[in-house]
């Protein structure tokens, strides 16, 4: 495979990547009721019903994360985004984990893809299912939590971060250690996804004495 069809495939897979990571930090947010629920409003996404948060303020936040997100995921440097949750503290609560495991990137011919596409989104439907219904597994949420995106990078790309021209404007910086010890935390598995366009695992981290 040549580098040009290589950098095709992560551009691919970062596209995907990139709406479903938006989709989901709208589930978290409304599970775990970081917003009122007024703000909120019923859509469908891969089949499934999700509610989006309608205010423009966090719906261009999150439209600017998942922007600066891209030009990383397209170069294949992202290795973990954490979508982390904040006591009133400003500690860690709970952290919602999604793992991007390196592979070998393959677009199906075009003979195969519609196939394809439809088992990627199912895979990807299973995730805001799981989404959903999470805040079963975790304690009650908790009253002013705050929340924060965490990227963790490979060390080559760290620098890039801090730079604009590269993260479409959006000025990253390193996070308080608060916001990413987790002292006595249990993980609870909640989907993986391995699949010739992406590998990807979500786990939560839930602080015990949050």
């Amino acid at each position: 495979m040549s580098k040009v069809s290589v950098d095709s495939d992560y551009k691919v897979a970062a596209d995907i990547l990139c709406e479903f990571l938006e989709v989901a930090f709208h589930c978290i947010l409304y599970t775990r009721t970081l917003y009122p629920l007024e703000i909120f409003r019923r859509k469908r996404k891969y089949n499934v019903p999700i509610q989006i948060a309608i205010h423009p303020d966090v719906q261009q936040y999150i439209t600017d994360i998942i922007k600066s997100l891209k030009p990383l995921l397209n170069c294949n440097s992202v290795e973990k985004v954490t979508f982390v949750v904040l006591n009133a503290n400003h500690e860690v609560a709970e952290k919602f984990v999604f793992e991007i495991t390196a592979s070998k990137f393959s677009i199906p011919s075009v003979d195969e893809s519609d196939n394809y596409l439809l088992r990627l989104e199912q895979s990807l439907r299973e995730f805001l299912l799981k989404l959903n219904t999470c805040d079963s597994m975790l304690q009650k949420p908790l009253q002013g939590a705050t929340w924060t995106i965490h990227v963790h990078t490979k060390e080559s790309a760290a620098d890039s971060l801090r730079n604009p021209k590269t993260t479409e404007d959006f000025s990253w910086v390193e996070a308080d250690q608060r916001q990413v010890d987790t002292k006595t935390s249990q993980i609870i598995p909640i989907k993986a996804v391995n699949s010739s366009i992406m590998q990807m695992q979500l786990y939560i981290e839930e602080n015990e004495n949050r």
